[in-house]
């Protein structure tokens, strides 16, 4: 099996570095906490172009359109570009074969970009290892018994002897988290540095309700949960809960148990997804509070929701352990229990925090530092 990968090096050599600067990303194909990561990437280098195996322009954010992106030849299924899990099995290939004409590349990844055909020197800033690899079972939850989990249970070894392999050959790894500075260093073997990711939404910027639900949110008596819907993300229990006290709770996101999780909602519970930012801004802005009890590698949307001075009903756990401090933004649950959940949001006084505090608190975690460090970074490779 090593000999299959060296072959496939051997097909794909090292491009000629042409550019100064790029930056790589897995796919642009949704709108999560990595995508505006890439964002700001491209606000610290805006004269880079973006590498990425697969682009939906429709799917992800429209600020993508300023960019140069640059697709592989997977690109061109549209199927692929809709469904991007369905393209793991040939993902390694793609990835080897995706050529970075760069000096330097500045490198987004949650398992796949880190295996790009990279020209000259690379830093990684690690989302995490491959959830899908070094965490399949939490990556499943429930579909652990559908095809596409019996799928990955047998590409599980190839997919893991190409990512440890490519990670060998990478550059300079960074962490986003604790956890995944933990993690990099249990797969890897790695030491390696944290730089936290920003918020980058902008606060001052227009707001918008959620057309159909005007009335549902017109009095700010609901609580929020931005998230994907996948399982790991605990999704279910929270509206379980919510089903059982009969309060308001608006889900925004997209996934694969969209279906399952609007079948199971009580008329209390609402779901919208690839909103605006303006809607998204509103949303934050007239919420009582957020609600994050899913395993994170590192907690994002308490800095959004802290940006608007909204605290956050967090689970002890993960990523949010970087960015809830419980005197200040947020109260921690033990487990992602049903029982846990309501007893929190049936005890959660917003009167207890203050607004101004919050927002002070998470002004540490800017994209103004972000970037400044990132360009300390890129300009010592």
């Amino acid at each position: 099996m090593p000999q299959l990968f060296t072959h496939l090096r051997q097909l794909f050599p090292r491009p000629a570095a042409r550019e100064e600067i790029a930056i790589a990303h897995d796919y642009l194909t949704q709108k999560g906490g990595a995508e505006r990561v890439v964002l700001a990437m491209h606000r610290a280098f805006p004269e880079a172009k973006i590498y990425t195996t697969l682009y939906e322009p429709e799917a992800t954010f429209p600020e993508f359109a300023d960019a140069e992106i640059v697709v592989s030849p997977l690109n061109r299924i549209g199927f692929f570009r809709r469904n991007h899990r369905y393209a793991l099995p040939v993902l390694p290939l793609v990835s080897s074969a995706l050529k970075v004409p760069a000096r330097k590349t500045l490198v987004s990844s949650t398992g796949w970009a880190h295996g790009f055909n990279f020209a000259g020197k690379s830093f990684i800033y690690c989302h995490s290892p491959a959830r899908w690899v070094y965490l399949a079972d939490q990556y499943l939850g429930k579909n652990e018994s559908s095809a596409m989990g019996y799928a990955l249970k047998i590409l599980l070894p190839l997919l893991k002897l190409w990512d440890q392999k490519v990670a060998r050959r990478a550059g300079t790894y960074v962490a986003n988290s604790t956890t995944i500075q933990q993690r990099i260093k249990d797969v890897y073997g790695r030491d390696v540095d944290i730089i936290f990711p920003p918020f980058s939404l902008q606060v001052d910027a227009a707001e918008a309700p959620v057309e159909g639900l005007e009335d549902f949110l017109d009095d700010g008596d609901y609580f929020l949960l931005v998230s994907r819907l996948m399982p790991y993300k605990n999704i279910d229990r929270v509206v379980e809960a919510f089903n059982l006290m009969g309060k308001k709770l608006l889900v925004i996101g997209a996934g694969p148990m969209e279906e399952e999780l609007k079948n199971m909602a009580g008329p209390s519970v609402e779901f919208v997804a690839n909103i605006a930012d303006e809607q998204l801004r509103f949303a934050y802005a007239h919420c009582k509070a957020l609600l994050a009890v899913s395993y994170e590698d590192f907690g994002l949307t308490p800095l959004e929701a802290g940006a608007y001075g909204k605290p956050t009903i967090a689970l002890k756990a993960g990523g949010y352990l970087d960015t809830i401090r419980e005197s200040i933004n947020g109260v921690f649950i033990e487990k992602p229990t049903v029982e846990n959940i309501c007893s929190a949001v049936e005890r959660f006084d917003p009167e207890a925090f203050d607004a101004g505090k919050i927002q002070d608190y998470v002004q540490s975690f800017s994209e103004e530092r972000f970037i400044q460090k990132l360009r300390e970074r890129i300009s010592s490779l």
